[in-house]
């Protein structure tokens, strides 16, 4: 699990071997957990999943993301 980041308490982080998976990012803090897609073609994030997030972390981790 090769870690991106660390920034804010969060953890941005990608497995190395996930199979046919498009481009993604997962995201730890503490108890929270989440994994969100890249298109990078069309400059977008979409949340694949998130466990134990507010709307205020939603919103922080794809501002930093971005």
């Amino acid at each position: 699990m090769p870690t991106v980041l660390y920034l804010r308490g969060w953890r941005f982080f990608f497995y190395a071997n996930e199979g046919d998976e498009p481009i993604h990012i997962h995201v730890q803090k503490g108890e929270k957990d989440g994994k969100y897609w890249l298109d990078v073609e069309a400059y977008e994030i979409r949340e694949a999943y998130t466990y134990n997030f507010s709307p205020q972390d939603i919103r922080d981790v794809r501002k930093i993301i971005f």
